[in-house]
This record gives structure tokens, C-alpha cells and sequence, in this order.
């Protein structure tokens, strides 16, 4: 009878169901993982929890958070723009040229508030020019980015006359590190989390309760018939990388508190980091799927993996291969999710 649902609909929700819950999940699986993993190495190779306890620490987790900033920050434009159906591969030279062109504002005599935000800017331009050349030149996202990747990375090393350029202390240098007053950290958070946490609020909202973040996510689940539907998918894609390329500024300001200087040769490969935590934190790479908790959760898990490595003096090798592992289950899952929902 119409109407009626037949067992193979009432499977099919079953499935839909159950992936919507697993992605949500998996973020928080992945992360109890890594942890299960350090907990055994611990046990069974040194005999004790000496370092397990090290690691989860709350001076050590507070720690994590902090060095998590910059690829937290980074992550989440890149949820912007994954969730969006797209990719992109120039953060890591998006963040050098930024910090070439604050150490360029503040050496020229800018104050730190101009320079702050020709960093922002620099980073907000190179994601405009990604927008615009993906949808006015129909050029695969994959091929934009990555050529911007090298444009990026030549322009500060050309700026810089691939040298590192010397800045003079302003409280940008403090903007990662620095203590919150009255105590407000807890000697835990410093500054720079503050910051995460707030832009990562902001990001929440605007993609739940927005009308441009619906249209993130109408366009990264279904392009075409977005456009059927009236949406002005060219435009909001140049948005999309554009604020991506806000959040990469801001990953780049961190990265120059962090160095005190303009370099041109830094976040070499940070783009890889910055994909992989939106993956492992749910993101699918097909788009229409990820979340701004993911991402972060993602992020510090990637963190939480180096700094585990360290206390428990693994190779930096092995910290990749465990790295690659992670990303290469995290996409196969995604895609047998999606198999299940066709």
C-alpha cells in the first residue's frame, strides 16, 4: 500500500541513522584510541603508567591545548571549506606569507593592531583568489589550491628575500602564550585557547543558525541541485575560501607569536595537519559532512599524538606512519558510511 514502509526502508533508515550517530561519535572514538594505544604501550612495554599519567596530566593537557592552536585555527577553515564540497592545499604557505607580511608591517614602523590585520587580510586575499579562480576558471579545487600553494610560498620567500625577517615585541608576541589576568586560565589556557575557543564558537553559530551556513552544506551535499534550487553556488563558494582564508590568518598570527619573526620557510606540510584533523574529526572529503567540534577534537588528537610521542620517546617516523594509518581508516570509514547510506 502507498505510504506503507516496506524492511528494506525501515534498513535503509536504520542505516542513515546509525551513520549520523557514528560520525558524530567518531571524533571521540578516535581519540579514546590514541589514548587506548599510549595506556598499553605504557603497561606492557615499560611496566608502569609513569608516562600514561604524564601525558594526561592536566599542566600537560593544558599544554596540548595551547601548541593545538595553530591547527585547531586552521582546522577550522578547512570545515568550511570540506563541508563545502571543496578542498584546499594552501594553508601552510597562506600562513607563511601572513607572517612575512606582519614582520614586513611591524619592522616598517605599523602598530601591532595594522599588522594583526594585514596578517588577517593576507590570509583572507589568497582565499579569494582561490575562490575566484576555482569558479570563474572552473579549475578543480585540487589544482587551484595547489598551485596557489607554490604562489604563496614564493611570495614570502620573495618579500622576505628568503631570509627570516626580525619584528620588534609587541603583545602580539604574547597573543599565543600569554596568561589570562586575575587567574582566568586556571595555569592551564592560555590566551591563544581563548581565542580558539571564541572564533570556534562563532563558527558554530554562524553554520547552525545561519542562512549562509545551510548553504555550506546544501552545496557541499548536493551541488547541482542547489543550483536547481536558486542558490548562488559561485558566490558562496568565493565566501566559503574567502573565511577560510580569514581563519588561516588567524593560524598564521598564532604561528607568529609563536616565532617572533617572519619566515618564509615555516608550516612547510602544515596543510596536511590541518586536512587530517577535519577528517579524523568527521569531515568527508565528499562534502556535505563535518562539524566545527570534530575538527577540533580532530586537531587535538593530532596534537595530543605528538606530544605522546615525546614523553614516550617514539621516533617521529613512527609518529607518521601512526598519522597516516588514523587518516587512511578515517576516509575508509567515511566512504563505507556513504555506501550504506546509497
Amino acid at each position: 500500500m502507498a505510504g506503507q514502509l516496506t524492511p528494506g526502508d525501515l534498513t535503509k533508515s536504520g542505516a542513515l541513522r546509525f551513520a549520523r550517530v557514528y560520525r558524530a561519535l567518531l571524533p571521540f572514538l578516535s581519540l579514546a584510541v590514541v589514548l587506548l594505544v599510549f595506556f598499553a604501550v605504557d603497561l606492557f612495554a615499560n611496566g608502569s603508567l609513569n608516562n600514561f599519567f604524564a601525558m594526561m596530566s592536566p599542566q600537560n593537557l593544558g599544554i596540548v591545548a595551547t601548541q593545538n592552536t595553530i591547527i585547531a585555527l586552521g582546522a577550522l577553515g578547512m570545515t568550511l571549506v570540506i563541508i563545502n564540497g571543496g578542498i584546499d592545499l594552501s594553508p601552510g604557505s597562506s600562513i607563511a606569507l601572513s607572517t612575512v607580511v606582519i614582520a614586513l608591517c611591524l619592522e616598517g614602523g605599523c602598530g601591532p593592531s595594522v599588522a594583526l590585520l594585514a596578517g588577517l587580510g593576507t590570509g583572507a586575499a589568497i582565499g579569494l583568489v582561490n575562490g575566484l579562480v576555482i569558479t570563474r576558471f572552473k579549475i578543480v579545487p585540487f589544482i587551484a589550491t595547489l598551485g596557489m600553494m607554490s604562489i604563496a610560498r614564493g611570495l614570502a620567500k620573495l618579500f622576505s628575500s628568503e631570509q627570516k625577517i626580525s619584528a620588534p615585541e609587541t603583545w602580539l608576541n604574547e597573543l599565543l602564550y600569554g596568561e589570562l589576568p586575575y587567574g582566568l586560565g586556571l595555569g592551564l589556557f592560555t590566551s591563544g585557547v581563548i581565542v580558539l575557543v571564541a572564533l570556534a564558537v562563532i563558527l558554530w553559530a554562524v553554520l547552525k543558525f545561519t542562512v549562509f551556513g545551510r548553504y555550506v552544506f546544501a552545496i557541499g551535499s548536493n551541488e547541482t541541485a542547489a543550483r536547481l534550487c536558486g542558490l548562488r553556488v559561485e558566490g558562496q563558494k568565493v565566501l566559503v575560501y574567502m573565511f577560510a582564508g580569514l581563519f588561516f590568518g588567524a593560524a598564521a598570527v598564532m604561528e607568529f607569536s609563536t616565532l617572533g619573526n617572519g619566515d618564509p620557510s615555516t608550516a612547510i606540510g602544515k596543510e596536511l595537519d590541518i586536512i587530517a584533523a577535519v577528517v579524523i574529526g568527521g569531515g568527508s572529503l565528499s562534502g556535505g559532512k563535518g562539524s566545527v567540534v570534530g575538527s577540533l577534537v580532530g586537531a587535538y588528537i593530532i596534537s595530543l599524538l605528538r606530544n605522546g610521542c615525546v614523553l614516550y620517546d617514539i621516533p617521529n617516523p613512527v609518529q607518521e606512519i601512526v598519522t597516516g594509518v588514523i587518516i587512511v581508516a578515517a576516509v575508509a570509514i567515511d566512504q563505507l558510511l556513504l555506501r550504506r547510506r546509497s
